[in-house]
């Protein structure tokens, strides 16, 4: 952890990090959902932009997670510790970088990262876009995800395409070595023809079931379901 001492070491295993096939899986709807679920169950929980873009001053991916958690504004969003990084230009965090003319403060990342998790149970790093999403130059979000060792959760969803996306990340996910904790299955938006959501969700579990045994799957549900 770059010298930021043991006690850091010893939070480790309670972040994850949370990417998806790519930028319209509905990455933060998820990550509200489930952490909403582990909060029912009594975890403290929190979760985390790691880096935003097209915001100033503020993460709307922050925002909508407190609004399905039903938590309202924590003290830690108003420290910035969840939003440590805004760019202004809703692109590719490289690209943002560039256009705002700073690069991404990769330690201050960590630093926040590191103190959520020493004020809570669990923390869920949503990440920007897809794995293979540039941050800099010459290094991508599944490098980032890989260095730091974190478990991932990954969403996917059941519209045209999506087992190709899938199964391309499953494969980088295991070449890189990276734990997969959980497939989350976003079932929004609704749509009347099941047929493909369907079989989607059923050729997900069970490649799941042969390639990552040991992977939770869980469904989430329409967000006109959620309570």
């Amino acid at each position: 952890y770059r010298g930021l001492g043991d006690v850091y070491k010893r939070q480790e295993s309670n972040i994850y990090f949370i990417s998806g096939i790519d930028t319209d899986a509905g990455k933060s709807y998820c990550t509200a959902w489930y952490a909403k679920q582990l909060s029912l169950n009594g975890q403290r929980i929190i979760t985390q932009k790691f880096i935003q873009t097209g915001n100033t001053g503020h993460s709307e991916d922050i925002d909508l997670h407190r609004r399905i958690m039903g938590t309202g504004y924590l003290p830690e969003d108003k420290e910035g510790l969840t939003m440590p990084e805004i760019f202004s230009y809703p692109c590719s965090p490289h690209l943002a970088a560039r256009i705002d003319n700073r690069p991404i403060d990769f330690n201050k990342i960590e630093r926040s990262t590191q103190e959520l998790a020493r004020r809570y149970d669990t923390v869920f790093i949503e990440g920007a876009g897809g794995l293979m999403v540039p941050l800099t130059e010459e290094y991508l979000t599944i490098d980032y995800i890989a260095e730091k060792k974190y478990p991932l959760i990954f969403v996917t969803s059941g519209k045209l395409g999506s087992i190709n996306h899938t199964l391309l990340s499953l494969e980088a996910i295991k070449h890189r070595g990276i734990p997969l904790d959980t497939v989350l299955y976003n079932l929004y938006p609704t749509v009347e023809d099941k047929t493909i959501q369907n079989d989607t969700m059923q050729y997900i579990q069970k490649y799941l079931s042969k390639h990552f045994p040991e992977t939770k799957f869980k469904a989430v549900p329409e967000i006109n379901n959620l309570h």
